[in-house]
């Protein structure tokens, strides 16, 4: 909508006088947005977009194209799109009940043409789009979507989204034997590699704890977080009947990963925080 102004001037022999000034408000009979379902996006995730448009005149529209820019950003002269649009994902409803889909482009930019709105009604067009590896991962990162809708003889309208990166902890652990033969009453070390390829730390608030049961039976056993002894009890427990282990929670904590965008392709490597368990005992 847009507010405009008037003034009149009356002239005659003895000179001229202007009017008060009158505000007027044009109202567009068309209008947009757009809305995420989610509120934030993860590395590989989907997002699931809803754009609405409400025609209040008494005209339908057809004609109509959208385009979505799919989070198109710069990093100095270079442009990265961070997201894809998904396949087969698109659905159009008018007033409610699903259309045939329009035609539709991935782009990018992700073009959908031959859009119609009836008069005193609304379209809504539903769409997924995957994260992909250019998507900015450090905390507080965000996707910035841009749509426009055009075409039909129409004022385009621009509409925008913002999602935010997912800002917590993404936990994986392995575990190896060595050696991998050993003799009866020989000495053995487990290792537990504990992986955080989240954007923040694992605090001890967190509460990671880690629990196995050695078969066999460890004994005599020497427990380390990160190269430091840790203490039984304190640190960890042990049933040297059941060979039952697990550690405090929260005794165990793993930092955020780093983030490296490559300049040429946008795609970002992650490399994740680390914390490394060793038990060591014999059998």
């Amino acid at each position: 909508m847009a507010a405009f102004t008037n003034q009149a001037t009356l002239s005659y022999n003895r000179g001229t006088t202007t009017s008060n000034v009158v505000t007027g408000e044009l109202v567009e009979v068309l209008s947009a947005s757009k809305t995420a379902v989610t509120d934030s996006y993860e590395p590989g995730g989907k997002i699931t977009y809803i754009v609405s448009v409400v025609n209040s005149g008494t005209t339908g529209y057809t004609g109509l194209t959208l385009t979505d820019n799919l989070g198109s950003y710069t990093v100095g002269t270079s442009t990265f799109v961070p997201l894809d649009y998904v396949d087969g994902s698109l659905h159009y409803y008018i007033g409610g009940t699903e259309q045939a889909a329009p035609a539709v482009n991935a782009g990018p930019p992700l073009t959908v043409t031959g859009i119609s709105v009836p008069a005193v009604g609304n379209a809504v067009i539903v769409y997924e789009a995957k994260v992909n590896g250019t998507a900015p991962l450090t905390a507080e990162s965000e996707i910035v979507n841009t749509a426009e809708l055009s075409g039909g003889g129409i004022t385009p309208i621009t509409v925008t989204d913002t999602v935010n990166v997912s800002a917590e902890p993404r936990l994986t652990i392995s575990k190896a034997i060595c050696p991998s033969t050993v003799v009866e009453n020989g000495q053995v070390t487990y290792t537990f590699v504990i992986q955080n390829s989240g954007n923040i730390a694992a605090v001890a608030a967190d509460g990671i704890t880690v629990t196995d049961t050695f078969d066999p039976v460890l004994n005599d056993i020497a427990v380390a977080l990160d190269g430091t002894a840790l203490a039984l009890t304190t640190d960890y427990t042990y049933d040297t009947a059941t060979g039952a282990f697990a550690t405090v929670p929260g005794r165990i904590t793993v930092p955020a990963a780093t983030f490296a965008q490559n300049a040429g392709t946008g795609e970002y490597t992650v490399t994740p925080g680390v914390a490394v368990l060793t038990v060591t005992g014999t059998v």
